[in-house]
């Protein structure tokens, strides 16, 4: 029998709470279901009015994953559904998640959430830029640090505020609170910094996707700040082997790092860290704190 639950109002089918998820640390999606209302202030101002695309995996990481943008069926009337432009004609529809009710559903379903750097009500116009740094083995999170610290120095250059937080499987994602611009503008920017890192850090970074290139260095990823594309969000659950979370850092911990495995944070590492730091990316949420793309 699929327990009911009751969210803010709704009524919600919670199932299979006892299944294993993540069996290296036998998590189960009860768990996982905690860890989201328990995360669900950050989590829910970070996908605010953001339309979603989910990577589901509703075995497990192991089990099959797929990506989808579109409202699955079931969807409940009372979901928010965003209708946007296509990049061809027509418009499309994605959900946004923009109260625990939904937050709950959607979680149910067992996803990790994806989101554009841009907001439902002006799609394609940016007020975020974003670097995915990706290390190839043997490089890790370590030398992604490094490139993070070049990369801070470099934006504030141009008087743009950066932070940091874990992809959730190796790398590290920096964000930028913007003032709201053509994503293609944000693109070609974050391209050019990602060029110049390369230049000043040739023995460390690669601003190219070639497979070839990216052994023992890091990919400065800034494709996703293409109107099309989407990044994990803070604080989702990611599809790996233990359930780790991509989870924001400070500053220092990304000067100290000399492990990989210093900046691996799993489910069960949030609140404490919540409770200590409060949520080290607020000032993205805060207009106040935008800056002027160059």
């Amino acid at each position: 029998m699929t327990p009911i639950t009751e969210v803010e109002g709704r009524r919600l089918a919670l199932s299979n709470l006892d299944k294993v998820l993540y069996a290296t640390t036998d998590t189960t999606k009860g768990e996982v279901l905690h860890y989201y209302a328990r995360t669900a202030g950050p989590l829910l101002a970070h996908l605010a009015n953001r339309p979603l695309s989910f990577l589901r995996y509703p075995d497990g990481p192991e089990g099959q994953r797929f990506f989808t943008k579109n409202p699955p069926p079931g969807t409940p009337s009372w979901v928010r559904i965003a209708e946007l432009p296509k990049s061809t004609a027509g418009t499309t529809r994605q959900l946004v998640v923009g109260d625990l009710a939904t937050l709950m559903w959607a979680a149910n379903l067992v996803v990790e959430f994806h989101t554009p750097q841009w907001q439902a009500d002006e799609p394609g116009c940016a007020d975020r830029l974003v670097f995915d740094l990706d290390p190839g083995a043997p490089a890790t999170a370590v030398e992604c640090c490094a490139v993070a610290l070049w990369l801070r120095e470099r934006l504030d250059a141009d008087g743009l505020e950066s932070w940091a937080k874990t992809s959730g499987s190796k790398g590290l994602h920096l964000l930028v609170p913007l003032e709201r611009a053509p994503s293609a503008e944000v693109s070609a920017y974050a391209k050019a910094l990602a060029v110049e890192a390369e230049a000043a850090l040739p023995h460390l970074v690669v601003h190219r996707m070639n497979r070839s290139l990216r052994p023992g260095k890091v990919f400065v990823d800034h494709s996703q700040n293409a109107a099309a594309k989407t990044t994990a969000a803070p604080y989702t659950l990611r599809a790996m082997a233990e359930p780790t979370v991509s989870t924001p850092v400070t500053w220092e911990e990304v000067e100290s790092c000399t492990a990989a495995g210093q900046l691996v944070f799993r489910l069960d590492d949030i609140a404490g860290r919540l409770d200590r730091y409060g949520d080290l990316l607020g000032p993205l949420t805060d207009p106040g704190r935008a800056g002027l793309l160059p």
